[in-house]
């Protein structure tokens, strides 16, 4: 049996051929990766047209059969895929606030245009003057710009620029993080992730063996002892048994990269000791070339029935040396001496050997470490029998016995704790034997002790989740993925079915968004059906990386955590945006359209409105979706499918805050004047030059909105609003531009903006307002959103139930969109219906065209009629004749073709 990766050393053999193609586990690799879909689409297509009956029921001349054939072709092109998360959720909220925008907008023109013609032509019954017609012109244009003003400030167009700027910052971000983004919109899935499923070497582990404890003189080392603390002579017996009696094509190489790990090349468990004696201060390469290969008297290679490897010399002052080593259980059981702590040879018996056994081997083993024991024969009388391995193999000198593994990376175990306290449950998937999975797991912080979990292996796991068919059940299979933690021994389909399992399971509130780590070739199936697959950037294969979403450029697993805290923060950003516009649409809306019902104007200017939207659009999404992410995010559990974007403590800042500059707005709208003492600006003529009485009112609402932006850095109730407010140097250039730039419109932008100068003391006071929002934040902050449960959340997420029919053509669903795009679908169904109607009743219009329909049925009555549904029929009513003729679709002439198999009168 040849097994993946190895080498025929020697010997020879010949080969079976058991499977190849789609049977083979490369085949089926890629089968589950999806490469053999083209082809069974070309299969389809060639039975349609070999098959008589299924090719004269298509269609031919049909616009409705063209259409299909062309949504055919682009289904097997574009995979069917769901919007991600956060788009969904965006997509419906913006739908909403777009329809409630339109609807204030349609009220407020409604409203102005009633109140002008009721109150100038009803009230004081003033005549319809012609020469006054230009007048009445420009007010109604002036009620229909504020009504679009309302509408312009109420749709959220920035949105779509929020997201884009923050996935766009993150992704750049994360590239520092050594996270290279291939899709935009995992980058935001990662926050949501509930769970990953992991491979182990090279992700949790170094993927280089290591000797990591090691049985010396007597001394049980837990940590690799200093060359100081060993005696000269055994230190020499360990170098000299380690460097000559390996393989010379294993070796350690210097690092590819400056400042990396050495390279390892060939046997990983003799690299691992020929580090053993570089960690020992010790260099191979001395003893190698003293001792060649070609020097070497005789060698016993390493094989599966030996379970050991030997290599004897000739030594200087005559006599022979043999070098052994091997699995700890086989050598020992040859050795009759060990070096004691003074390096002296002392006899070994088996009580001895039973006692290392418990108190070495069996600790070592249990922490899952292979153990390799070192050891040394000498000849000195005569040359022995050398074919006689039994009688060569024996009564042997233990050197030492060594602890091997694959150690887990340092900063693994911390990740893993982050994952934990972030509600993320971390699977191992292995193809290592459970009892070293087991133990990495412990290590990694993966199972821990008195945890109700599982630890299976691929047979088992087999077993357990399938029928008597060999089918996947998904009810057993949820009794199994909760708990299980540690899968070993398991192939790409074992992979593949659990991450698939994980996905559909309807266990629990809402469904796993599962992320997945892979290196090879065979890991790439579960790397293309996960939510969001990460390959490994070094190790990685090429068919890992085209099958991931994000590939890990230093393959580590704390790559992984730094993912989840930018997509949660992708998260968050979003929603601090929403904060922060939601709070100036309400109060802008309401004050436009409670200004325009009383003093039939609105206090905020076209001008004015279209500035402040610049400020809570394009400048606020560049402030607040930028930024950086904190530990805290990884603090929570995640926000899941169908959390709202709009918490309802985030309602309370909407609404709290909305109350806040309404008061204050309406407060100096209606009584201004008379707390600065300056003239009135209501109901002015209609060309008449600003008033300071209106310039206050839109300074203070733009400078309440600056200091609220401050405000909606905090979204989950926190109180301190300026924390790492310095580490986002945007946010601050932000801040401090549009309150420069307020300053200059306020006191040069003269008509234009509808603005004059201010005194100093205006300019205080508008300025000591704006900074109440801070303090009105906090005492939002001190009311308990528990008790408020009145307020709604809003922005869910779409459910299974209402993704429809409709979008199964589309490669990309946006259940918004569909709501637009299912009346247009209606009337081009309608019209394609009218069209058809129209060909066949100009067919059966013309004679010949008739009889040869009639033929045609006739001969289609000698056709076997069970292949061709009830509903293929097509019944019509032809014009020239009073009877109906019923005719099947499969025998119809090309411009009969009605695909839906729907009666045409």
């Amino acid at each position: 049996m040849l097994l993946s990766g190895t080498h025929v050393m020697e010997g020879s053999g010949r080969m079976v051929v058991t499977a190849v193609g789609i049977n083979s586990q490369t085949g089926i690799i890629f089968t589950l990766l999806g490469a053999n879909e083209g082809e069974e689409e070309e299969k389809k297509k060639k039975a349609k047209t070999q098959d008589g009956v299924a090719l004269e029921i298509q269609p031919l001349n049909s616009q409705e059969g063209i259409d299909n054939e062309e949504k055919e072709k682009k289904a097997a092109k574009l995979p069917k895929k769901e919007k991600s998360v956060l788009q969904g959720k965006l997509t419906r909220l913006a739908v909403q606030i777009g329809k409630a925008g339109l609807i204030m907008s349609a009220i407020t023109v409604l409203i102005l245009i009633l109140y002008f013609v009721i109150d100038n032509f009803v009230i004081h019954r003033r005549p319809w003057l012609s020469e006054c017609t230009p007048i009445y012109i420009q007010y109604f244009v002036k009620f229909f710009i504020i009504g679009i003003t309302v509408l312009v400030v109420a749709v959220p167009e920035g949105l779509p620029l929020a997201v884009t700027i923050s996935l766009a910052y993150s992704v750049k971000k994360m590239m520092k993080d050594n996270n290279l983004v291939r899709h935009l919109d995992a980058c935001e899935t990662m926050g949501n992730a509930t769970a990953i499923c992991s491979d182990k070497t090279g992700t949790l582990t170094m993927n280089r063996m290591t000797v990591v404890q090691a049985y010396i003189g007597d001394t049980h080392y837990h940590q690799l002892p200093s060359p100081d603390v060993l005696v000269p002579k055994v230190l020499d017996l360990i170098v000299n048994g380690i460097s000559i009696n390996s393989a010379y094509t294993s070796k350690i190489m210097p690092p590819e990269k400056e400042g990396g790990l050495p390279r390892q090349v060939g046997n990983k468990t003799e690299c691992a000791l020929l580090g053993f004696v570089t960690d020992l201060k010790q260099d191979y390469h001395a003893v190698r070339n003293e001792v060649p290969e070609e020097k070497l008297y005789k060698v016993y290679t390493f094989n599966s029935v030996r379970k050991s490897m030997s290599t004897v010399i000739e030594k200087p002052s005559g006599g022979y040396r043999m070098y052994s080593k091997g699995a700890s259980e086989i050598i020992l059981r040859k050795c009759n001496r060990i070096l004691d702590k003074r390096g002296e040879v002392v006899p070994f018996k088996n009580k001895d050997r039973d006692e290392m056994v418990r108190t070495v081997i069996e600790p070592m083993a249990s922490e899952g470490l292979r153990t390799i024991c070192i050891a040394y024969r000498d000849f000195n009388d005569g040359e022995p029998p050398w074919d006689n391995e039994s009688e060569i193999l024996t009564e042997l000198t233990c050197i030492a016995v060594v602890g091997i593994e694959d150690p887990v990376r340092p900063e693994v175990p911390e990740a893993i704790a982050k994952c934990k306290r972030a509600g993320i449950t971390v699977r191992m998937v292995t193809g290592d034997n459970i009892n070293t999975a087991r133990a990495i797991a412990t290590k990694c912080g993966i199972v821990t002790p008195g945890d109700d979990f599982l630890c299976l292996e691929g047979k088992e796991f087999n077993r357990l989740i399938r029928n008597e068919k060999g089918e996947v059940e998904q009810e057993k299979l949820d009794k199994i993925w909760p708990k299980l933690r540690v899968l070993a021994r398991s192939s790409p389909t074992d992979k593949h079915t659990l991450v698939k399992g994980i996905i559909d399971s309807t266990v629990g509130e809402q469904r796993q968004v599962v992320a997945v780590t892979g290196d090879g070739t065979n890991d790439g199936p579960a790397l293309k059906k996960a939510d969001v697959g990460f390959a490994m950037g070094i190790a990685g294969t090429d068919v890992a990386k085209e099958a991931s979403d994000i590939i890990l450029t230093d393959d580590n697993f704390t790559s992984i955590v730094k993912a989840v805290m930018w997509g949660r923060n992708v998260y968050d950003s979003i929603s601090k945006f929403l904060q922060f516009q939601l709070t100036v649409n309400v109060v802008a809306v309401i004050v436009a359209f409670t200004g325009a019902c009383i003093t039939q104007d609105s206090p905020l200017k076209a001008v004015q409105m279209l500035w402040v939207n610049l400020i809570m659009d394009t400048f606020a999404s560049l402030a607040l979706a930028t930024e950086p992410p904190t530990e805290s995010l990884l603090k929570r559990r995640p926000y899941g499918r169908n959390k709202p974007l709009i918490s309802r403590t985030m309602m309370k800042n909407i609404l709290g805050h909305a109350v806040y500059q309404l008061t204050v707005i309406f407060f100096l709208v209606f009584a201004g004047e008379k707390f600065f003492d300056i003239d009135s600006g209501r109901k002015a003529p209609l060309h008449s030059p600003p008033s300071q009485h209106y310039t206050i009112i839109f300074n203070t609402f733009v400078l309440m909105q600056l200091f609220n932006e401050i405000n909606s850095r905090k979204i989950h109730g926190e109180r301190n609003v300026f924390a790492g407010i310095f580490r986002n140097l945007i946010f601050c250039s932000v801040v401090l531009g549009t309150f420069i730039s307020q300053i200059i419109i306020v006191e040069f932008g003269g008509k234009p903006f509808s603005c004059t100068k201010l005194t100093l003391s205006q300019w205080f006071w508008c300025l000591f307002i704006g900074i109440g929002e801070l303090l009105w934040g906090q005492v939002i902050s001190t009311i308990p959103t528990q008790s408020l449960k009145f307020l709604k959340e809003a922005g869910h997420g779409t459910t299974k139930e209402e993704i429809t029919k409709d979008a199964e053509g589309l490669d990309e669903i946006d259940h918004a969109e569909m709501e637009l795009r299912r009346g247009q679908i209606l009337w081009f169904r309608g019209l394609n219906r009218i069209q058809t109607q129209i060909d066949v009743i100009n067919t059966f219009q013309t004679g010949a065209s008739f009889k040869g329909v009639l033929k045609r049925q006739t001969m289609g009555q000698h056709l076997d009629v069970k292949h061709v549904p009830s509903s293929s029929y097509v019944t019509v009513a032809p014009v020239t004749s009073p009877p109906t003729t019923s005719v099947p679709a499969a025998v119809s002439s090309p411009t009969l073709g009605n695909q839906s198999g729907e009666s045409v009168p």
